[in-house]
């Protein structure tokens, strides 16, 4: 909502100056979103008057014009406007003045010596048609400074409201919160009776009462609709964002801006019999007032004479029925309708309009009397006319039910305790009726505050009218300690920064994905389906972390990213119950990024499982497996304490086909709380003893893996063994059709003393027995 800050300050004037008035609101919940100049800056522009113009001897399109700027004798500048000429009230920029952009001197313009500028909107940065002079009305002071004159010092002020606080959308609303946050006292416009002089009055009829329990109309006649509207309506409206159309228009505006209750004047003798609010009938339509013809739903709220709709209520008036300027008698209509009537039903249209803003929210039922009077007031006053009496239609209202608020609870809540008379004083400055009933208030709302209707709701208001700032900020009370943490267990944060020390990058994709993908990557799982999906190809639960990082790698690739190093740590959906952590890794594209020191290579098996190693801080125990979206010869089930912790391996050719990819990329996925658990470190000795290195070679079956051989030997190694690492792996000459051999290397320290010769032989025997025993690998020759 914007309106002028001198608008506002009519009404209640604190001591606070407009920032701090802004502040101030702000803090009570009113949002001050923007606040604006009413007018560019500029000096030294007077209200001047045109005595003569006169073209000029040398130039076809100036005139010398003779202007009366309030001096002893007029001035002569030279003007090009069209419309220069004498009679006319314009702004003139005196020698001098500072104008957006250019500086007034006195000037030579073809031979005549030039006293000033005769000023057009664009000159002086105001709104309007900028192809002339800007004409001043006739009564415009001449020598009257132009800026005071209009006022243009003010201020616009833009108010974000809560939908909650539908009774600030008036300045009358704004002037009350502000006189309860300051203290300042609130001059409410005097809205008088105006009695009756004729007889004529339309009959209303409400057949929806549950959505219009009131309605009010009263006929107007002999009007002039054609008579100017009053400079400082016309100024308000203007800088509320309504642009000035017809007085009787204007007049509803004004009143919908200073009270907030939506008005509506219809031509009396367009009207047909009377009127009746009820609602559409299938197949009416509707000329509204911006030209668009609506279709009614039978849920729409209409204003109808015995021809049909000449409304729709809460949102706009119909075209057929509007105010012209030949207008003589007019009737004018105000209304309290039910909030839930009136809700959506201009959205629905494609409209959003002041009035069902309002509706919407709640207007205030009390004071629909007051703005017909009000209206009927200023009508008079400025068109002129005969009154008739006030035509009501009402059925039950709305009631505003006693609260009680105890001010144990209002210390208890609010952190503070706050003076029971002070919280009386401050509810009743918001219009509430509030009554002392020992340690409780008991406070009525006021008709238009329709958010206050529990104990909480008060409580906010007297902390809100007290001052958020104003409550002291109290450190808490509970000791501070410091919680254990497990060393054992790795942070799923030092986790990540682990991974990224690795050259990965953390992505987070959608626990929602396309069940296409997981019956793609495993035609046996199972997700779980969403029952509202937020889209179609997000209607399942992954069950796998692999569907958005293949997704998110095709996204890359078409952004012309040829490497790709990725990495997610979030939940999978196996079932309702079982929903463990996983991490999930793709690599894609070069080892290295593109560099003259190292020959360029694709990222393959080994490489990701180098890096999975580096993150353990061990070798990993890998066996051979088969799962659906992995290649069939490259890839390995993982294993940590005796149990399968995940997958690594390429992706399947067929998916790489399906996901549309250029290269193969390779994946893995594992429990992240295998990653998590960690031994404690502990100290031990550096050996100060020699070193025992023994190559073993061992022939066995190719299909034997290696890591099974590997888990054989440091299952039967002493004590003294160190190490046992795979450093060669032949086949070719001097090996059998479906064999191979393998080259292990062991060391062996002991941190007590040197291995005796026969110490080792003994240790070595043993690895020999147990990778014949246990894999029919014989030492090799």
């Amino acid at each position: 909502m914007q309106f002028s800050e001198a608008w506002l300050r009519s009404l209640v004037n604190p001591a606070l100056d407009t920032p701090q008035l802004a502040h101030a609101l702000t803090m009570a919940g009113l949002e001050v979103e923007a606040l604006a100049p009413a007018a560019p800056p500029f000096s030294s522009v007077v209200v001047a008057e045109i005595l003569s113009a006169e073209k000029h001897p040398d130039a076809d399109r100036l005139r010398v014009c003779q202007v009366d700027v309030g001096e002893a004798a007029p001035v002569v500048i030279v003007c090009g406007a069209p419309n220069a000429a004498a009679g006319l009230k314009v702004p003139c920029a005196r020698p001098g003045a500072r104008l957006p952009g250019i500086e007034i001197k006195v000037a030579r313009v073809r031979g005549v010596e030039s006293f000033g500028m005769l000023c057009s909107t664009k000159e002086l940065g105001l709104e309007g048609a900028a192809d002339g002079l800007m004409v001043l009305p006739a009564d415009a002071p001449v020598g009257e400074d132009f800026r005071a004159w209009l006022n243009l010092d003010d201020t616009l002020v833009t108010l974000k409201l809560t939908p909650n606080r539908a009774d600030c959308l008036s300045l009358q609303g704004v002037a009350r919160e502000v006189g309860a946050i300051t203290g300042a006292e609130v001059r409410l416009p005097q809205i008088q009776e105006m009695p009756a002089r004729i007889h004529d009055m339309v009959p209303v009829q409400v057949a929806a009462s549950g959505a219009c329990p009131l309605y009010l109309g009263r006929v107007v006649r002999g009007i002039d609709a054609q008579a100017p509207t009053p400079r400082w309506m016309a100024e308000r409206l203007e800088r509320s964002g309504i642009r000035p159309l017809l007085a009787p228009v204007d007049i509803t505006n004004y009143v919908l801006l200073e009270l907030g209750q939506p008005m509506h004047a219809f031509a009396l003798s367009r009207l047909s019999g009377g009127i009746e609010v009820r609602l559409a009938r299938p197949g009416e339509t509707l000329e509204l007032l911006n030209g668009q013809t609506a279709e009614l739903a039978p849920d729409m709220l209409v204003i109808a004479d015995a021809n049909g709709p000449v409304a729709l209520a809460g949102i706009m008036g119909g075209q057929p029925t509007s105010v012209e300027r030949a207008s003589v008698d007019v009737m004018l209509e105000a209304a309290f309708f039910v909030p839930t009537a009136i809700a959506g039903r201009a959205r629905r249209l494609g409209l959003s309009t002041d009035s069902s803003h309002r509706f919407e929210r709640g207007v205030d039922y009390a004071a629909t009397r007051q703005a017909m009077e009000r209206a009927t007031q200023l009508l008079l006053d400025i068109c002129g006319g005969q009154p008739g009496p006030i035509t009501e239609a009402a059925a039950e209202l709305p009631r505003r039910e006693p609260i009680t608020l105890r001010l144990a609870r209002l210390k208890r809540v609010a952190g503070v305790e706050l003076d029971a008379d002070q919280v009386a004083r401050d509810l009743g400055a918001l219009g509430a009726q509030v009554e002392r009933q020992g340690d409780s208030l008991v406070v009525t709302p006021p008709s238009f505050r329709f958010d206050l209707a529990i104990e909480e709701d008060l409580i906010e208001e007297a902390v809100r009218l007290f001052g958020y700032d104003n409550i002291p900020a109290q450190p808490p009370a509970a000791p501070s300690r410091m919680l254990p943490q497990d060393e054992t267990l790795l942070a799923d944060d030092i986790l990540r920064q682990m991974l990224v020390g690795l050259d990965y990058q953390e992505v987070i994709t959608y626990s929602f994905v396309d069940p296409a993908w997981e019956t793609a990557l495993n035609a046996d799982a199972r997700p779980l389906p969403l029952a509202n999906p937020i889209a179609s190809q997000l209607s399942a639960m992954r069950t796998t972390l692999w569907g958005g990082l293949i997704e998110t790698l095709r996204h890359n690739l078409n952004r012309q990213q040829e490497r790709v190093r990725i990495f997610e740590l979030g939940r999978v959906y196996a079932s309702q119950v079982e929903q463990p952590m996983k991490l999930g890794g793709l690599a894609y594209g070069e080892v290295q990024p593109e560099q003259w020191g190292a020959t360029a290579r694709r990222i393959d098996f080994f490489d990701l499982k180098g890096d999975l190693e580096r993150l353990f801080g061990h070798a990993l125990d890998s066996r051979r497996g088969a799962h659906p979206a992995l290649h069939p010869g490259q890839c390995a089930e993982l294993w940590a304490g005796g149990r399968a912790i995940g997958w690594i391996g390429a992706l399947h050719p067929r998916l790489v086909q399906a996901f549309d990819l250029p290269a193969v990329p390779v994946l893995f996925e594992l429990d992240s709380q295998a990653l998590a658990r960690r031994a404690l470190p502990r100290h031990a000795a550096l050996s100060r003893f020699p070193l025992v290195r023994r190559d073993l070679a061992f022939m066995l079956d190719i299909h034997t893996p290696a890591g099974e051989l590997l888990a054989a030997l440091r299952e039967a190694a002493s004590p003294q063994v160190r190490s046992i690492e795979v450093f060669d792996d032949y086949r070719g000459k001097g090996m059998g059709e479906n064999q191979k051999s393998l080259a292990i290397l062991v060391v062996m320290q002991d941190t007590e003393r040197t291995l005796t010769d026969r110490e080792v032989e003994d240790a070595v025997q043993k690895l020999i027995d147990a990778a014949l025993r246990q894999c029919n690998a014989s030492l090799r020759a």
